[in-house]
This record gives structure tokens, sequence and C-alpha cells, in this order.
């Protein structure tokens, strides 16, 4: 790869660190890209030579890393590095391993994971403060994305449209230990540069329809690139205007991964991500009398004793509690779908190992 193509890659991301590991797939001919949008078995894929629109569908992936083994055999997602086969049609024909992924439950309900968007170094969760800010969303999201394994951080969007934006940013920051949270204006700019010196590296933005997110977007990338729409008035809900996710290179350096709203945001294998968001919890839990306590009725618990005191409101543990019922339970359909589809296997194995004892036995009489 030439110093020139180097430099163009660069802007999305590509470091030394980078092109020292990919070394093995140059040596086989390949060339280096990032995934900027997949769409039904295609990708765009940012090569130094130019934006490519490869073929993903006979793709051979490796160990992704921190996604785990049920997403590594998942198709590529934006944010992916690639190493590319160049020909007519050019085809992706490994991936390297994702270093970070954002992955939620299944949309279709069932025991696999959803990979959002990989090789993440900022998730900006992105809320508005029009009709109150949700905080049980704030907490699943953040949730999401401390599981990542990239750092959150937590936009509060059109402050311009509400009385005490800070107000309501100081009672979201209090549901969201260790993460900054910031309330910003689109419309009128108030944060967009506090938010642009946060949101560093590969940057998603996540969150509802009508959050906002497009239009934040939009103020990062300091032009009109990604598609805004209206909000209804009569719930608050705002239409999909993003319909992929697509990959942008930011103006000050980075990119961003703008997504479509979600609607539904299970939790997939997100222990650690419920941990980091209910730190206080967690903390609190570590000083109970008893090591298993339940944070009910135990003597000496001292959960119950900082919501009698008023340091921790109820629906903080109630949100705790209803995140790591929903993780077990996932983890626990994950679980019984590896075993039934490890039994199956070791049927299907069974079941050749017979046929080719019976052509043996036709052979030999």
């Amino acid at each position: 790869m030439s110093s020139g193509s180097f430099t163009s890659l660069s802007a999305y991301g590509w470091d030394d660190r980078l092109d020292a590991a990919f070394a093995p797939h140059r040596e086989a001919g390949l060339v280096p890209g990032r995934v900027i949008a997949v769409d039904r078995g295609l990708a765009d894929v940012a090569t130094g030579d130019g934006v490519l629109r490869a073929d993903v569908r006979s793709l051979s992936r490796p160990d992704a890393g921190p996604a785990g083994s049920d997403r590594s055999a998942m198709a590529p997602v934006t944010g992916d590095w690639a190493a590319v086969r160049p020909g007519e049609p050019p085809v992706v024909a490994e991936l390297l391993p994702r270093r970070t992924a954002i992955v939620r439950a299944s949309a279709s309900g069932d025991s696999r994971g959803q990979v959002l968007a990989a090789n993440v170094d900022t998730v900006a969760v992105v809320c508005p403060l029009t009709g109150g800010p949700d905080l049980a969303r704030v907490e699943r999201l953040l949730a999401l994305a401390w599981d990542s394994g990239a750092v959150p951080v937590v936009v509060l969007t059109k402050a311009d449209l509400v009385d005490d934006p800070e107000r309501l940013r100081a009672e979201v920051a209090s549901a969201a230990p260790g993460a900054t949270v910031l309330a910003v204006s689109a419309a009128d700019g108030t944060g967009v540069d506090a938010a642009t010196a946060e949101l560093a590296g590969t940057v998603v933005l996540v969150g509802p329809s009508g959050a906002g997110k497009s239009t934040l977007g939009n103020a990062l990338l300091g032009e009109e690139r990604l598609a805004t729409g209206a909000v209804r008035a009569v719930d608050g809900k705002g239409r999909h205007t993003t319909v992929r996710r697509e990959l942008l290179p930011l103006p000050g350096g980075g990119v961003l991964i703008d997504t479509p709203g979600l609607r539904g945001i299970g939790l997939f294998d997100a222990g650690r991500g419920v941990e980091r968001t209910f730190a206080d919890v967690e903390e609190l839990a570590a000083r109970c009398r008893f090591a298993d306590c339940a944070h009910d009725t135990e003597p000496g618990c001292a959960v119950q004793e900082a919501i009698g005191a008023g340091d921790l409101p109820r629906r903080r543990l109630d949100s705790y509690r209803k995140l790591l019922r929903e993780n077990d339970w996932i983890a626990a359909r994950t679980d019984a779908r590896l075993r039934a589809e490890r039994a199956g296997r070791w049927k299907a194995i069974t079941r050749a190992q017979r046929q080719a004892y019976r052509l043996k036995g036709r052979k030999e009489r």
C-alpha cells in the first residue's frame, strides 16, 4: 500500500497498528478497506483507491474477538475493517478481528445477537429533552454502549425547546455514573462544540427515532449530509429518516456512523454493561452484610439503606433488576440454542459415520 493510499484511508481510521496487522493479507494480494455500509450481500468499502462496491456473500470470518463466538458468524457490518480481493467484482475475503462491537438482541426475537456497528470508539447515546428525559431508555442504551467496549457519551438534544436544560441534564447524569452527559441544541449551536470535543475516533449515534440523531450528525459534519424529518406532534415520535448505517469522515478527524432509530433495544450478553451502567448500585451492594443479598428485606442491606436515606432512587434499583433479568433470560436462551446446535452437529456426524460403515460393509461383501 503506497503512502498516498495510506493517507487516504487514514481518514477512515487506518493507522500503523492496523497496517502491521494487515501484513499477511497484503502478502496474499489483498488490499485493506473499511466497510462504509452493507446492503443485501454487497458492501461499500473505502480503500486507498476509492470506494468499491464489493461482494460479501462468500466471506470467511476470523474470530470476532470481543464480539464473542455467537457474533463471529454474522455478516460484516458498518465499521468493520476488511481485506478486499480486487477484481470484477471486488470481493471481501476476510474481516480483521473487531476491537469493539455494539450488539443488541436480534430484532427477530431469536437467541442470536445483532451487531449494529464495529470498531467503535465512542457511542453517542442520543435522547431528546422534550417531554422529559426517559431515564430507563438512557440506562438501557448505556448498558449496550458500555458492553461494547467503547466509551459512552449521553447527548441530550433539543435543549432549546425546554425551560431548564441544565436541571434535566443533571437528572440524567445521576442515572449515568461514569459517563459524560451533555445538553445540546443543533438549532442554535448550544453544546455542539462540547459534543465535538467529546465525540472522538469512530463515533456511532444510537437512540430512538425522532431523537435528533441525524440533525446532530449534520452539526458534527458541518454540512447537511444526513436526511432529517419532523417529529409527530401527537406522540413525539419521528420517522426513520436514516434507513441504513453509514460511515462518514468527520471534518476534524474521526468518522461518524449514523444509525436508524431503535424501537427495540434488547440486551444480548451485556452483563458487564449492566454492571457499569449501575456502578452506584453495584458499589452499594458490595457493602451489604450478606454476599447473596437480594436487596429486599435482608438485614444490613446497604442498597435499601441508601433508598431509605434518599441517596438512591427506588426506580434505579427496579431498572437494575429488570435489565439483569432480561440479560439472564437471553443468556439462558443462547446457551440452550448452542447446546441444541452442538447436539445437532453430533447427530449429523453420527449419521454420516453410520452411512460410511454401511457403504464399507457393502463393498466388503
